[in-house]
């Protein structure tokens, strides 16, 4: 992605010409928690409930289900987020869907994603699981990816927007900050930079000389 133009502004910049779609493109960041908190605890008691998992079986495949987000995470961020447009329509595209936070990285009521879009994307992730999980294990599953969705979205206002203490989160904060100052080619990891260090896509760090 070309760095062309970075703001550091906390509000928001206009999108869309419409209100009524201007209104779409931004949500303030506790919005994820009521929608989707009430979904993984349904789906949790699903699992349970109805479902008449054994605890370890449910611990298991949420964690399936969490470890299965790290992947869709950062798979979005690098190949769907940064793909690279051609055309006017695609940069418009493009802009929408990520380039904007790349313009306006501290815009607070564009750091986590907007129901507009994750609701559909929720929802198609939940039938395809359903392809290959039988009814009660999906449950599980999906309550774990959704927590995973749900840590991602916090942590990514998190680390624009808080000042940390604690080493993890320092760590991850850097993380990001170079990926979003230094080289968006690299860092795609937002909430984990598991799959970064697996595909090799941390920044690299400048060579110390050895010479006396």
């Amino acid at each position: 992605m070309p760095k062309n133009y970075v703001s550091n502004a906390t509000e928001s910049s206009r999108m869309f010409k419409s209100n009524f779609l201007e209104a779409f493109s931004k949500v303030h960041y506790s919005v994820p928690l009521f929608i989707f908190v009430p979904v993984i605890s349904y789906f949790s008691w699903k699992a349970l409930g109805p479902g008449n998992m054994l605890w370890y079986n449910f611990v298991g495949t949420v964690l399936g289900g969490l470890f299965f987000w790290t992947f869709t995470e950062y798979f979005m961020h690098r190949f769907v987020f940064h793909f690279t447009p051609h055309g006017k329509f695609m940069e418009r595209i493009h802009f929408i869907f990520h380039g904007v936070h790349h313009d306006y990285p501290n815009d607070a009521k564009r750091l986590v994603m907007p129901p507009s879009v994750s609701i559909p994307l929720a929802t198609g992730f939940y039938f395809l699981f359903t392809v290959f999980l039988s009814e009660y294990y999906v449950a599980a599953f999906y309550s774990g990816f959704m927590a995973g969705y749900l840590f991602y979205d916090m942590s990514h206002y998190a680390l624009h927007h808080a000042n940390f203490k604690s080493a993890f989160w320092k760590k991850l904060k850097k993380h990001h900050m170079q990926h979003h100052y230094s080289d968006a080619s690299k860092g795609y990891g937002v909430s984990s930079d598991i799959w970064d260090r697996v595909f090799d896509s941390n920044e690299r760090r400048p060579q110390k000389s050895n010479s006396i």
